[in-house]
């Protein structure tokens, strides 16, 4: 490099600048991650303010995301494509949305996906819809544990339809498999549930699965796809629709969107599966290439016959998730969701220790779990919030007679400090 520009030296590359300008030494400290470089520059940029340090999850999570996302997808064949109707122009974009596809199957444990979706509550309204037009029936079985956000958009979605919503309660903090189950009858497409769901507690659904068959259902789960690094996929327990929302697929918080949704499924339902789906094929030459197929889903062919009005996908988001996943490879996967479990785990033990403080959760959790507290949930979040703490989400304007649970999200971001911070704080607004 410096026989290109003309230098003899690093020292003469650095000659322009007065010897009393240059720093004798930046006093670094040994090497540390991308993101935890991040946060010191942040707070020394902020002379030594700091920000909200958020336990916030219900759906929405604060992970880390590695350079190569942003810079990769920034790049402007991606940042500027245009939808791909004309495959000879768009191989690129077409590869990596098929690329994506792949991802998502993979990760889920199902044989087919489509480009994306808008997001992760549209996604399951979008499942339930499709679970009509597989069916035949007109009424759904929803579990009551399911993001309660995702359940407005589900039942406003089939009331446009006229279709029926059956809610079950949750039992405790987990899926009522029995009253499911018994509330499916001769007209339910399906029953849709969360893993984990909005509690934070994780369940294995493969029996409701085989149940919900036998009486000619389908089983839709909505999942959080970095815990597929360590929890059984919905694939594995039987499931025929699996969505989600993937903003914790290398996509930021960004004040509420953009994010994309995922919707995947059996082979055999791949012609009700709404948006667009990506294909493989060869060229007159036999040379490999990608197209949009099964294009007669959409609404620009069929008009009001088309599966879905909004299948429109986050073709950006979706390539920030595939990005992700790709960088961080298989076992990078599984080493992610075993911290978030083994730091939740950490939070867990330390905050059920505080005095009128227990965990909700009777079984297995992931890194949500669900406090319940002495004094109302909301005032303590509120509370907290002088300190620069985001404690959680309170559950009483979601669920009657839960005023003071709080579901609490620890990520691979949150450090053994700010959890000890968050119980320290947490003890003293307990005792105020």
């Amino acid at each position: 490099m410096l026989a290109v520009i003309g230098a003899k030296s690093v020292e003469d590359l650095f000659s322009p600048i007065p010897a009393q300008l240059r720093a004798k030494s930046f006093n670094l400290p040994a090497g540390v991650s991308e993101f935890e470089l991040t946060a010191i520059m942040r707070a020394k940029a902020a002379a030594g303010g700091a920000e909200i340090v958020p336990f916030i999850g219900g759906g929405l999570y604060d992970h880390v995301i590695p350079a190569a996302v942003d810079h990769l997808s920034g790049r402007a064949e991606f940042y500027t494509a245009y939808t791909p109707y004309q495959p000879e122009c768009a191989q690129g974009t077409l590869q990596a949305l098929y690329e994506y596809q792949t991802a998502i199957c993979r990760l889920t444990g199902m044989e087919a996906s489509n480009a994306s979706l808008y997001d992760g509550g549209t996604a399951v309204a979008e499942a339930a819809l499709m679970s009509l037009r597989i069916t035949g029936r007109n009424a759904v079985v929803l579990d009551a544990s399911v993001n309660p956000l995702h359940r407005e958009i589900v039942c406003g979605y089939l009331a446009g339809v006229s279709a029926q919503v059956a809610e079950v309660a949750p039992d405790g903090c987990g899926s009522d498999l029995e009253r499911l189950l018994g509330s499916i009858g001769p007209e339910t497409a399906a029953v849709i549930v969360q893993n984990p769901n909005f509690f934070g507690s994780v369940q294995d659904f493969s029996q409701l699965a085989a149940k919900a068959h036998e009486q000619g259902a389908l089983l839709i789960v909505s999942c959080y796809p970095i815990a597929l690094g360590l929890v059984k996929s919905p694939g594995e327990m039987g499931a025929d629709i699996v969505v989600g929302d993937g903003q914790s697929l290398g996509n930021t918080l960004s004040f509420g969107g953009p994010y994309f949704g995922f919707i995947t499924t059996r082979k055999r339902y791949i012609r009700n599966l709404p948006g667009r789906i990506v294909g493989e094929t060869v060229d007159k030459q036999g040379r490999r290439g990608y197209v949009l197929t099964l294009q007669a889903r959409e609404q620009h062919i069929k008009r009001h016959k088309a599966t879905s009005n909004i299948c429109s996908n986050q073709s950006l988001c979706a390539l920030r998730g595939l990005i992700f996943a790709a960088a961080l490879g298989k076992k990078g996967f599984e080493d992610l969701a075993a911290l978030n479990l083994d730091k939740a785990q950490y939070a867990k033990s330390l905050l059920c220790g505080i005095k009128g403080v227990s965990v909700l959760n009777a079984g297995a959790t992931f890194n949500e779990f669900t406090l319940a507290l002495p004094k109302e949930a909301a005032s303590v979040v509120e509370a907290l919030l002088g300190s620069g703490v985001a404690a959680g989400v309170p559950l009483g304007g979601y669920y009657a007679g839960m005023d003071n649970a709080l579901v609490v999200t620890v990520t691979e971001k949150r450090t053994k400090a700010e959890i000890d911070r968050l119980a320290t704080l947490l003890e003293e607004a307990l005792c105020n």
